[in-house]
């Protein structure tokens, strides 16, 4: 599988951030790649910008499991299978619980993990007939709870876990299951993040400048794809937030706690 040529790769969430990074180090390797999104502006400055044959985008909404649906088969259609499966489309929140409505919580759910299963459920029998890779972008929210992200959180867990089920019931069928935390990345997740009336925040908290780039934690995820790793967690500071939320449960609280908030407020 590190020969990615004339591979069959369907990337979700591919006109922004990471998506875009994979869709393009993609084809430099030859794969033929199938992207979706929401925005068909940014699909089409996509397609126009790469130019490349072995590109074929689609405007999706991940929510919707009809669109979902004909979107893999548009791909099996064109190509003639799907070898690997990256769902890479996400939304994330900032909002306390006390303060959120429940609409910015089903709608982070609704995208980060029933998208995902749609998605999955779509392509799962051509990806088992390929003895391919089905991958979930989740996050270090997976793992560790984090202030002003709850809705984030829980779906992030509930992706690790479907993702960890579907893999053990696959034991020994040739499919791999892996999820990938990139911890902070420079993308527009942030900006696009569901503030608490479900309506984008706009902009960043986060100083992005320091993050790793799109390009790089891409370069990560297409290593731990070819090396069927069982998990990937990227930056010093994820690794550093696993390791303490494992071992020093309670430090990890306090560590959490004073880093997105200033006087009792969420600053980040």
């Amino acid at each position: 599988m590190a020969n990615f040529s004339n591979k069959v790769v369907v990337i979700t969430g591919g006109s922004d951030g990471i998506g875009k990074a994979l869709v393009q180090q993609f084809l430099t390797l030859g794969a033929k790649v199938a992207t979706c999104g929401r925005n068909a502006d940014k699909l089409a400055q996509l397609a126009q910008e790469l130019n490349h044959p072995c590109l074929f985008t689609m405007q999706v909404d991940v929510v919707n499991q009809q669109q979902d649906e004909a979107f893999i088969q548009a791909v099996v259609d064109k190509w003639g299978g799907v070898d690997i499966l990256i769902n890479n489309a996400g939304i994330s929140m900032r909002a306390l619980v006390s303060e959120v409505s429940i609409e910015t919580l089903k709608n982070v759910m609704d995208i980060n993990f029933w998208g995902t299963v749609y998605t999955t459920k779509a392509a799962l029998p051509f990806v088992l007939k390929a003895n391919g890779v089905i991958v979930g972008v989740s996050s270090i929210a997976g793992y560790r709870g984090l202030p002003g992200r709850s809705g984030y959180s829980a779906s992030k867990y509930a992706l690790n876990g479907w993702l960890e089920a579907l893999r053990t019931e696959l034991f020994g069928s040739g499919t791999h299951v892996m999820w990938v935390c990139p911890g902070f990345t420079s993308s527009n997740i942030r900006n696009a993040a569901l503030n608490k009336d479900a309506q984008a925040q706009g902009e960043s908290p986060m100083n992005e400048g320091a993050m790793m780039s799109s390009e790089e934690c891409a370069q990560h995820i297409i290593h731990a794809i070819g090396k069927r790793k069982r998990s990937l967690v990227l930056t010093f500071t994820g690794k550093r937030t696993v390791f303490m939320n494992k071992f020093f449960p309670a430090w990890a609280d306090k560590l959490a706690y004073h880093f997105f908030f200033k006087n009792g407020k969420l600053v980040k």
